[in-house]
């Protein structure tokens, strides 16, 4: 319901949810930092994840201008692997200019923990903006009683 009484608390609803997408994220980041294998077990670094939001979200807000949803979560390819020169670990390349280097996955650790505080810091505001929507209606339900 698009300017309802809980419309406000449908917004940040929207954005909490969508911060607590985005501090997922960033943590299967930090947990595949070193993880150079894929699900099938072959040599096949994991790639760093990136979020995408987009304004709107028509499940929560029942708009398309209100709150916001994630559009998309896609494999980070602008960034390069991370290569480590280890002659005797299993997955060290073997033939090439690269031969005995180990591709690591493209997460760096500091940048992911300062992303990781900015998702927690808007969670933190979301949470507040509620509050406020929560004293507002009380205050207007003790004005009618």
């Amino acid at each position: 319901m698009v300017g309802g009484v809980f419309t406000m608390m449908d917004i940040s609803a929207s954005a909490l949810r969508a911060e607590r997408a985005r501090m997922n994220m960033h943590a299967n980041n930090l947990a595949n930092v070193n993880t150079t294998r894929d699900a099938d077990g072959n040599p096949n670094p994991y790639r760093r994840k990136v979020i995408h939001f987009k304004s709107g979200n028509v499940d929560m807000t029942g708009s398309e201008k209100l709150g916001v949803s994630v559009d998309k979560i896609e494999d980070d390819t602008r960034t390069d692997l991370i290569y480590k020169y280890q002659p005797g670990h299993p997955d060290a390349i073997t033939e090439g200019e690269k031969k005995g280097f180990v591709a690591y996955p493209n997460v760096q650790v500091p940048l992911e923990m300062v992303d990781m505080m900015m998702a927690v810091r808007a969670f933190e505001a979301n949470l507040t903006a509620m509050e406020s929507a929560k004293q507002v209606l009380r205050g207007a339900l003790q004005i009618i009683a």
